[in-house]
């Protein structure tokens, strides 16, 4: 096991219910986060995580062909075995600012990326299951070629630490 994962996942359908959750709220997450720059005037960010979405639902599509015929256990949102409460691919509303460029984007990504490769990693290590393990040691190997193309995209970037620009006209919020 390892800090994504805090208890052992048994079986393949057990897994590929993880698996399906995880790309459908990272999908579901990024595009409300491209909705959010689009709102604030923010379209490169914007594309670059309706990108990131269509990636997301891509990866559910793979899940669900994978698992055709088999029957997914239904999971309650809290009793899903990944350490933190939302999917390891699924950025934190607190991560983000309206104004963030497409470095912070990339590094956001990256990040959400890692921690889904390595969720898949702890599962492959640790489930009882030889196909669990199998299946598992496949889909980290996919997070591992996205963590790797994030990493060539912010190479290309040549990005700077840099904290969002001042925002001189900041939305209105009641109290």
């Amino acid at each position: 096991m390892n800090a994504e994962t805090d208890q052992t996942i048994a079986t393949v359908g057990e897994l590929l219910a993880h698996a399906l959750e995880l790309e459908l709220e990272s999908a579901e997450r990024y595009r409300e986060l491209a909705d959010t720059m689009q709102v604030h005037n923010n379209p490169d960010v914007a594309s670059l995580f309706h990108r990131l979405a269509s990636y997301g639902d891509a990866h559910a599509r793979e899940v669900k062909q994978r698992a055709a015929g088999l029957e997914l256990p239904t999971i309650a949102p809290w009793d899903f075995k990944w350490t933190c409460p939302d999917a390891p691919e699924s950025a934190c509303a607190e991560d983000t600012h309206y104004l963030m460029n497409r470095c912070q984007a990339l590094q956001l990504a990256l990040h959400n990326e890692t921690r889904g490769q390595l969720f898949y990693a702890g599962v492959a290590e640790s489930a009882p299951d030889p196909d669990v393990r199998f299946i598992a040691a496949e889909m980290a190997a996919e997070e591992e070629q996205h963590v790797a193309m994030l990493q060539e995209w912010l190479a290309r970037e040549q990005c700077r630490a840099e904290e969002p620009p001042e925002d001189l006209d900041p939305p209105n919020v009641s109290e």
